[in-house]
């Protein structure tokens, strides 16, 4: 008799791409990947077109500016009306992506296929702020084409050719994948969806309006600074006084998801799954 002799399993060595394809994989495989995706457009789309749509002079000159960190009313700041509303939905589901996975205990058969864990991170982050960065940029391009249509003849219309119109909207689709990514972040931090939602919901919506509490001179001074209000800064096409720069504002806001991503990748190597 002879003995067939079986060959090896070939090893499969853990490479940076293979664990994006799989982070890639396991998002679209998501139910509320696809669906808070499209709550976050719809939310960016409709709700610019329709503040455009019922745009008027005399009430924009009693209720002021609809869009934060602008100065002065204009066609930009409408369209991008949708944008906090669109944020709440993207950080949600970039938490869901990371607290998710310790949730139903998936983080386990992760962390064993990559023991180097923080490719796991660094994936996740990049998948959902490559796709958020993509489909809210193209969501606030056609909220700022419909809303055209509603401020024909308006004296704040402006066209895409217009000076910053176009580095607004696409600072608009960068601040959604940012709030996305450190969504993420608090997700692997904290390991509780309920936990990471509630912070980052007071940490966008909530502290900016608890710190008007504090003395006018130093509220003033830290005011800018809020992670809400520098981004917002990164999409105003017309700066404020009380305002960053675009340029100050992204670097700003990409310091606080560039901490929360620290505490994350703390936590992943010192603790365990």
């Amino acid at each position: 008799m002879t003995v067939t002799e079986l060959s090896p399993a070939p090893a499969y060595k853990v490479t940076g791409p293979r664990v994006l394809r799989a982070e890639w994989a396991k998002f679209w495989s998501l139910r509320s990947s696809w669906i808070t995706l499209a709550v976050a457009v719809v939310l960016l789309v409709a709700l610019g077109a329709i503040a455009s749509a019922t745009y008027s002079p005399d009430v924009a000159a009693q209720d002021g500016p609809p869009g934060p960190g602008s100065g002065e009313q204009d066609a930009v700041s409408l369209a991008l009306l949708g944008v906090t509303f669109a944020s709440l939905a993207v950080g949600v589901l970039g938490v869901l992506l990371s607290a998710g996975e310790y949730t139903t205990g998936m983080i386990r058969s992760t962390l064993t296929a990559v023991p180097r864990r923080l490719p796991v991170l660094w994936s996740k982050a990049a998948v959902i702020g490559s796709v958020v960065l993509v489909l809210t940029t193209l969501g606030a391009l056609a909220a700022f084409q419909l809303g055209t249509l509603g401020l024909d003849g308006e004296k704040i219309a402006l066209s895409l050719g217009d000076a910053g119109v176009l580095r607004s909207l696409a600072g608009a689709g960068l601040y959604l994948a940012l709030v996305a990514v450190t969504g993420v972040g608090l997700g692997v931090l904290l390991r509780s969806s309920a936990g990471a939602i509630a912070v980052l919901v007071g940490v966008l919506l909530i502290l900016p309006g608890l710190a008007s509490l504090l003395p006018d001179s130093l509220y003033d001074n830290i005011n800018p600074y809020f992670p809400s209000n520098a981004g917002s800064a990164m999409y105003a096409l017309h700066q404020s006084s009380d305002a960053l720069s675009p340029g100050a504002g992204l670097s700003v806001f990409a310091g606080w998801v560039a901490l929360s991503l620290a505490g994350a990748a703390w936590r992943l190597l010192k603790s365990d799954a």
